[in-house]
């Protein structure tokens, strides 16, 4: 791993690396807007705004050092990932061939699902009394650390399997094909995406706050984030149900739901908002006449 690090960053200024570089800060930036989401919405439970805050930049910072740590973990032990653990096969019920990187895809999205909906089930569920009681509370400030963690670990995963498409370097020797990650590429894009979340932090947490509307729409991205893990570690497992494969949803049918369910709720919002200001110049209206 010390080998790998120290040459991590050989020819690192060369204008194909520059751009690579640049794909990759791209590529962050993209994946990382659901992980800054899941933070705005996490440090909104601290009830102590400089708490708040704290929790924000060191859940980014220590988020940042663990997924370097993450990186260099999967790209030493890449092969592992992809090696088969165990299979099941149920005949036309259900079946599976399981890999380290499809258990770990697969229950990092059934995780982020389990968050969002039990986030969304609290803000629309019935038990109001139980929900303000618990709001009101909050929740500590290492226990928002952990979470965010955690979380962007889980995130992670994805985003440096991806990354590592991108930056890498294959030569053929002798008809031996080899495969070399450009690991100080990945980690200074890393870098480079958890300055800008450190930034950004604040700014979406302000506008989350100031319009709480919004945040239910950021728990179904966050849903979403986590049917498009699901789907893909099914994929990668060849998982079939009832005879039929489950097949891994496109990057490009995810981002147009997501654009879809923006500027669904947006406009839905602010047709909202019509409705209650003429609702009231109506009772303005009948008072006046009274």
């Amino acid at each position: 791993m010390v080998e790998m690090l120290s040459g991590a960053f050989e020819g690192f200024f060369t204008l194909e690396s520059l751009l690579t570089l640049g794909m990759l800060v791209l590529l962050q930036a993209v994946l990382g807007f659901d992980n800054l989401l899941y933070i705005a919405i996490e440090s909104n439970k601290v009830k102590d705004p400089a708490k708040a805050k704290a929790v924000r930049q060191w859940g980014i910072i220590l988020a940042m050092v663990f997924r370097i740590v993450l990186l260099v973990l999967i790209v030493a032990a890449f092969g592992l990932l992809a090696k088969p653990l165990f299979s099941i096969n149920l005949g036309k019920v259900f079946e599976g061939n399981f890999t380290l990187q499809a258990l770990v895809t697969l229950f990092g999205g059934a995780f982020i699902i389990y968050t969002a909906v039990k986030e969304i089930s609290h803000k629309l569920g019935d038990d109001h009394a139980s929900y303000s009681e618990v709001s009101s509370k909050g929740i500590s400030f290492t226990k928002a650390i952990i979470l965010i963690v955690m979380m962007n670990l889980v995130f992670s995963f994805d985003s440096i399997l991806s990354a590592m498409a991108i930056a890498n370097e294959t030569t053929i020797v002798d008809g031996v094909k080899t495969v070399e990650y450009q690991l100080g590429i990945m980690a200074v894009a890393i870098i480079g995406s958890g300055i800008a979340m450190l930034l950004l932090a604040d700014t979406v947490t302000s506008f989350i706050k100031k319009n709480r509307m919004y945040e239910v729409m950021g728990l179904f991205i966050l849903f979403l984030v986590g049917v498009l893990l699901v789907t893909e570690g099914a994929h990668l497992a060849h998982m079939k149900i009832a005879g039929f494969e489950i097949l891994a949803m496109s990057k490009s049918s995810f981002y147009l739901v997501i654009f879809v369910l923006v500027v669904t709720d947006i406009i839905s919002i602010k047709y909202q908002k019509r409705l209650w200001a003429k609702k009231e110049a109506l009772i303005r209206g009948n008072m006046d006449k009274h």
